[in-house]
C-alpha cells in the first residue's frame, strides 16, 4: 500500500498470511433497466411493470405535436407526469413521416435521461432510430422491438444491437406468414416466441431475464368475428409463454384491446383485462397508467360486461360488444356508468332502432309489434317514419352519412324479417326507379347511397352499375316499367354523356322523369339548361336525400312543387345576371376610355410573366419505372384527414360545437380510421403501385413538347394547354424552357393505383347491405391513392433535389407549400382529359394494372395521375 514500507508488509503478513481468506458472497443481480440515477427491476413486487405509453408519436397526438414543434421542454414534462402517475419505465417512439428521426430520437434521449429518472424503451421500426438513441443513454435501455416479419435478417441485426449496447428486447409475435403474420392464436404466440427466445439467446447470447416477449394485444371491439376471440386467445397465449419460459418477461400494448370505444369503456375494459393477464402471468404493460382503475372500484356490472366481452360469451339474443357499448352509451365518464332505463312506448322503440341505427335487440321489438300490427303497417307507419326522421336529421346537419347508412342497414334488416309474412301484393312498392353511372365513368359510390335511401324509404330501385350506354338503361326502363330513370356521373365530360342521353330519349319518344346527380354537375347547369333539353321533367339531386324528395312528390302526385321552386331559382339567377351583366358593361366603357387616352400600337403579350432563367434540376434518370413494393404505413401519413373524414366519410361539422365535433372525432371518426389502416395492410385491400417517369422536353407557345428520353432532340409527345384570357394569362407551358432557349427541361410524369381488390371487397359490402363500411372501404381506397399520388410528388421532389423547399409538415403539403406543381387532366389548368391517352403512351399505366375508359377515366377508381412541374412559380390555376 502506498505510504507503507517493506517491514510493515512483512510484519502484516506474519500476523494474518495463515488467515482463510472469506470467499465474496455471490448475489444475482435482479434483471433491471438503469437510468442516471438508478436501476427499475423488471419483476416488481407488488405490480407489474408499467410502461408509459404517452411518449410516442403514432400514438399520442399531444406528443406528435410537441415533437412536430421541437418542444424538447413539453416532451420531457410529459415523461415526468408520467413518472408521477406511476410509470416504472418510459416507452420513446419518434417515428414520424417528414422528419430525420435519429435525430429526433438522439435529441429526445439527450434531453429525457438527464431530467427523468425512469429508464427509457426506445420503440421504433428502424434499426438506425434504436441506434441513435442508445448512443446518447447511459445505463441499460429495452429495444422495443424485433420479430420476424421480414424475416431473420433484420431480427439479427436488432439482437446483434441489443448485445453491443448492453439493451433488454422486446420480441413480438410476427413472422413472415403472408395470411396471418400477426399470430394470432396462442399457439401462434406461443411458437413464434419459442422461435425467437431461442435464436435470441443462442445466436447473440442474450439472457432470458432481459427478453421481453410481446403477444400482441388486438382490439375485441371491431365487431368483426374474426377479432371476437383475440382477448381470449391472448390470455391463453401469455399462460402457455410464462409457463414455457418462467425467467422471460411477458410485455404487451395494453390500450389496443379497447380501440374504438367511448373513454370511459376504454378504461373499464382495459383495467378488467390487465387484471385477467397479470393472473395468466403477464408481467409488464405499456400503459397509461392514470388511466387504470382497481377492480373494487369498478361497478359489478361493468366488469360483469367487460368480462363476457373479454371472454366472448355469446349467446343467443345476446352480443357481449353490443352489450357492454349500450351500458356506456350515455356515459362520459367512469363515474357516471351506469345502464339507463327508459320507458318508450313500442311504436318509439321501432322508430328509436331505426334513428339510432341499433340491431340489438331488433327482433325482439318486431315480435312484439307483429302481435299488434300487419308487416306492412310496421314497414310504412312506424319504420319509415324513423326513416324519414334519419333525412331530417341528415338534411339539419345533425346527422352525419355513415350514421344514415347504419339507420339504412338497419332498416334493411328489419324489412328481411318482415318481408317473409307479407302477402306479395302487385304496387305494393313506392315507385320503382332505374340508376345507373354513365357511359365512360366508373365512379359508383354517389349512385349507389341514392339506392341504399331510396330502397330502404319504400322504394324499388334497379341500379345498373357503372359505365351503363343509354341503350342498356332504356332497355331496363322497358322491362321494369320504371316510374323514374337516376344518372351518374364525375367527370365532366360525364355532363355531356347525360346531355347526349337525353336527346337520345327524346328521339325514342321517353318523357319518364330523369334524375341527374353528380360531382361535376351544377344545379344551374342541369336547371337552366339540361330542363330545356329534355321532352318530360328533369330534377337535380344534390345528395340522395334530395333524390328521396323528388321520388316521393313523384308518388304523391306533387312534382309541381319542386317545378315551382326551379323556377323561382331560375327567376332569381336571371335577376342577379342582369345586373351583373350591367355592371360589367359601364366597367367595360370605363376601361375603354381609359385605352383611348393611351399610345396606340402596344403588342399584346401572349406569354405570361413566368420566370424563364430558373435552373433545371437533374433528372434522376430518363424513360420509365414501376415500382410495386410500397408499404402502406408510408403512404397513410400522406392521407388528407378532411378530404378523406369531411368528403369521403361526410362526417360533417354541422350544428356540432368545436368541442362537440373534437370528441366525435376522437371517439369515433379517428378509431374507424385506424381500425381501416390495420385492416386494409392485414387482409391486403389497398395494392399500392406506382408507375413514373422523366422525360426531356421544351415549351412552345401553349405547347409542352415531350423528347425521346433516349435522343433527346426527337419529339415523341406534345401536349397543347389553354390559356388563361386575362388575369396572369397563364398557361402550364409557360413553366418550363422555351425552346428557343436552346435548354432542355425535365417533365416528371405519375401515375398511382392502389388495385382493384378494395373496389371488389367495397362491392362485397355493398352486396351484403353492409352501407357504412362500404362507405368507409370506397373512401379509404379513394383517399389512400390520394394520399399515395402526394407522397410520389414528393419522392420526385427529393430526387429532382429541390424538396429542400418543402413544408415539415405534411399538412402543409396538402396546401401546395413545396416548389412547384403537379397537375391531373380534367382539373381547371388542363381541362382535357383525352391528354390522358398522351400520358398512358408515355408512362403505360397498363404495367401496374390500370387503363383508361371512353372517357379517358382511369380504372380502377382507386388510381391518378399527373404530370409534375418543378417550376417555383408553378401553382393551381383557373382558365
Amino acid at each position: 500500500c502506498c505510504g507503507t514500507t517493506p517491514e510493515h508488509i512483512r510484519e502484516l503478513a506474519e500476523r494474518v498470511g495463515k488467515i482463510e481468506p472469506k470467499l465474496p458472497e455471490h448475489r444475482p443481480t435482479p434483471a433491471s433497466a438503469t437510468s442516471l440515477y438508478g436501476p427499475t427491476e423488471f419483476r416488481q413486487d407488488n405490480s407489474i411493470l408499467i410502461v408509459g405509453e404517452r411518449c410516442n408519436a403514432s400514438g399520442s397526438r399531444k406528443f406528435k405535436r410537441l415533437l412536430e414543434e421541437s418542444d424538447w421542454d413539453g416532451i420531457v414534462a410529459l415523461g415526468r407526469e408520467q413518472v408521477r402517475d406511476g410509470s416504472h419505465v418510459l416507452d420513446l417512439n419518434v417515428d414520424a413521416t417528414g422528419r430525420d428521426n435519429g435525430a429526433d430520437m438522439g435529441e429526445a434521449v439527450k434531453r429525457l435521461v438527464r431530467q427523468v429518472d425512469s429508464p427509457l424503451m426506445l420503440d421504433s421500426t428502424q434499426v438506425k432510430t434504436f441506434e441513435a438513441g442508445l448512443k446518447h443513454a447511459p445505463g441499460k435501455c429495452v429495444i422495443n422491438s424485433a420479430n420476424f416479419e421480414e424475416g431473420d435478417e433484420k431480427f439479427d441485426e436488432i439482437c446483434d444491437l441489443a448485445r453491443r449496447f448492453g439493451a433488454a428486447l422486446v420480441i413480438g409475435t410476427i413472422d413472415e406468414d403472408p395470411e396471418e403474420s400477426m399470430a394470432r392464436t396462442a399457439e401462434r404466440k406461443l411458437s413464434i416466441a419459442r422461435r425467437g427466445i431461442e435464436r435470441a439467446t443462442q445466436k447473440h447470447g442474450l439472457a432470458n431475464e432481459d427478453i421481453f416477449i410481446d403477444p400482441l394485444v388486438l382490439p375485441i371491439s371491431t365487431g368483426m368475428d374474426s377479432d371476437r376471440r383475440s382477448a381470449l386467445e391472448l390470455i391463453e397465449g401469455v399462460k402457455r409463454i410464462a409457463k414455457a419460459y418462467p425467467e422471460v418477461q411477458i410485455t404487451c400494448g395494453l390500450s389496443n384491446v379497447s380501440f374504438g370505444l367511448k373513454p370511459a369503456a376504454r378504461v373499464v375494459l382495459n383495467s378488467v383485462f390487465l387484471h385477467e393477464l397479470t393472473d395468466a402471468g403477464l408481467t409488464s404493460a405499456i400503459v397509461h397508467a392514470s388511466k387504470i382503475l382497481p377492480l373494487n372500484k369498478i361497478d359489478e356490472a361493468q366488469r360483469n360486461a367487460a368480462l363476457d366481452l373479454i371472454y366472448d360469451r355469446r349467446s343467443d339474443g345476446h352480443d357481449p360488444l353490443n352489450a357492454y357499448i349500450e351500458l356506456f352509451k350515455d356515459v362520459d365518464s367512469v363515474a357516471e356508468a351506469k345502464k339507463v332505463t327508459r320507458n318508450l312506448t313500442l311504436e318509439e322503440r321501432l322508430r328509436e332502432h331505426i334513428v339510432d341505427g341499433q340491431k340489438e335487440g331488433l327482433g325482439e321489438c318486431l315480435d312484439e309489434a307483429l302481435l299488434r300490427y300487419e308487416p306492412l303497417e310496421i314497414i310504412n307507419d312506424h319504420l319509415l317514419d324513423g326513416m324519414k326522421t334519419v333525412g331530417e336529421l341528415f338534411g339539419s346537419g345533425q346527422m352525419q352519412l355513415p350514421f344514415v347508412l347504419q339507420s339504412a342497414e338497419v332498416m334493411k334488416l328489419a324489412v328481411s324479417r318482415l318481408e317473409p309474412l307479407m302477402e306479395r301484393v302487385e304496387g305494393q312498392t313506392r315507385g320503382t326507379i332505374v340508376l345507373a353511372t354513365v357511359k365512360g365513368d366508373v365512379h359508383d359510390i354517389g349512385k349507389n347511397l341514392v339506392d341504399i335511401i331510396l330502397s330502404n324509404n319504400g322504394f324499388t330501385v334497379h341500379n345498373l352499375g357503372i359505365k351503363q350506354p343509354i341503350a342498356d338503361i332504356l332497355k331496363a326502363l322497358e322491362s321494369t316499367k320504371a316510374d323514374a330513370i337516376g344518372l351518374s356521373g364525375l367527370l365532366v365530360k360525364s355532363v355531356n354523356v347525360m346531355e347526349d342521353n337525353l336527346r337520345e330519349m327524346n328521339e325514342r319518344g321517353v318523357t319518364v322523369p330523369v334524375l341527374l346527380g353528380g360531382a361535376a354537375l351544377t344545379r344551374h347547369y342541369a336547371e337552366s339548361h339540361l330542363r330545356t333539353v329534355y321532352q318530360g321533367k328533369l330534377y337535380y339531386g344534390k345528395d340522395a336525400f334530395e333524390g328521396l324528395r323528388v321520388m316521393d312528390r313523384l308518388e304523391t302526385g306533387m312534382l309541381s312543387e319542386i317545378d315551382d321552386e326551379v323556377e323561382a331559382r331560375l327567376t332569381k339567377r336571371t335577376e342577379a345576371e342582369t345586373m351583373v351583366a350591367g355592371s360589367r358593361a359601364r366597367q367595360a366603357e370605363a376601361q375603354d376610355a381609359f385605352a383611348a387616352t393611351k399610345t396606340a400600337g402596344v403588342a399584346v403579350i401572349e406569354r405570361s410573366e413566368v420566370a424563364q432563367d430558373v435552373e433545371v434540376p437533374t433528372a434522376p434518370f430518363w424513360g420509365t419505372r414501376v415500382v410495386t413494393d410500397i408499404e402502406l404505413d408510408h403512404i397513410y401519413p400522406f392521407i388528407n384527414p378532411i378530404a378523406l373524414f369531411r368528403t369521403q366519410w361526410q362526417f360533417k361539422k354541422g350544428k356540432l360545437s368545436d368541442e362537440e365535433y373534437e370528441a366525435k372525432m376522437q371517439e369515433t371518426i379517428l378509431p374507424i380510421f385506424e381500425r381501416l389502416k390495420k385492416q386494409c395492410k392485414a387482409e391486403k385491400l389497398l395494392r399500392p403501385a406506382v408507375a413514373y417517369g422523366y422525360f426531356p422536353c421544351n415549351s412552345s407557345g401553349n405547347d409542352l413538347i415531350v423528347y425521346d428520353p433516349k435522343d433527346h432532340d426527337r419529339e415523341i409527345e406534345r401536349f397543347v394547354f389553354p390559356r388563361q384570357s386575362e388575369r396572369k394569362r397563364l398557361c402550364i407551358s409557360d413553366f418550363f424552357k422555351d425552346i428557343e432557349s436552346g435548354e432542355k427541361d425535365v417533365l416528371p410524369i405519375t401515375c398511382v393505383t392502389m388495385g382493384t381488390r378494395v373496389s371488389e371487397a367495397a362491392k362485397t359490402l355493398y352486396e351484403a347491405n353492409n352501407y357504412t363500411e362500404y362507405l368507409y372501404l370506397h373512401g379509404m381506397g379513394v383517399e389512400t391513392a390520394e394520399g399515395l399520388a402526394e407522397m410520389w410528388h414528393k419522392r420526385i421532389r427529393q430526387e429532382l433535389g429541390i424538396a429542400g423547399e418543402d413544408s415539415p409538415t405534411v399538412k402543409g403539403l396538402f396546401t401546395q407549400k413545396y416548389r412547384g406543381s403537379r397537375y391531373s387532366f380534367g382539373y381547371p389548368a388542363c381541362p382535357d382529359m383525352s391528354d390522358q391517352e398522351i400520358l398512358f403512351r408515355l408512362i403505360e399505366p397498363e404495367r401496374i394494372g390500370c387503363h383508361l375508359t371512353e372517357n379517358w377515366q382511369i380504372d380502377p377508381e382507386q388510381s391518378t395521375s399527373a404530370i409534375v412541374v418543378h417550376h417555383p412559380e408553378a401553382k393551381y390555376f383557373n382558365v
